[in-house]
């Protein structure tokens, strides 16, 4: 294992990287819980139409699957790439399927529990780098993407 110097943006040199995150966030989670919500609709038919009484469930699993995929592959979900923002680690690196896995086990549990919510929410509008729970957890941040020329 090589040892590697802190990479993520300065929020006093760099403010540009978390401007306006917290309403980006809160955006990207309307986007993707709509998303979510009409991927779990399709699935219904697929269960002839059982899983209505089960639809909490199959919700829940989708959006663990959703989250946890997407991260895996772009470090965003897709909520979070229509508004422009993204996660990296502690060392700046995009997420990898442990980190993606990781953060949306933290998501689900603070979304479980709200007094968890309520204060990743506290935590995102007044922490520095906007993090939440699971972001000061794990050390990840969530960050303005950088233009890609």
């Amino acid at each position: 294992m090589t040892s590697r110097a802190y990479a993520l943006p300065d929020p006093v040199s760099q403010p540009e990287f978390y401007a306006d995150v917290p309403v980006k966030r809160l955006i990207a989670w309307i986007v993707d819980m709509i998303l979510i919500g009409i991927i779990s609709a399709l699935i219904l038919p697929l269960t002839l139409f059982t899983g209505i009484f089960f639809f909490g469930a199959i919700f829940l699993t989708v959006s663990f699957i959703y989250r946890v995929v997407t991260l895996t592959n772009g470090s965003a979900t897709l909520g979070m790439r229509f508004v422009g923002i993204e996660f990296r680690t502690q060392h700046g690196d995009r997420f990898d399927l442990g980190h993606a896995f990781l953060h949306t086990l933290g998501y689900s549990v603070s979304i479980a529990f709200f007094v968890l919510q309520l204060i990743s929410i506290v935590l995102m509008l007044t922490s520095s780098r906007s993090q939440g729970l699971t972001d000061h957890v794990m050390g990840s941040v969530a960050i303005n993407r950088a233009a890609r020329y």
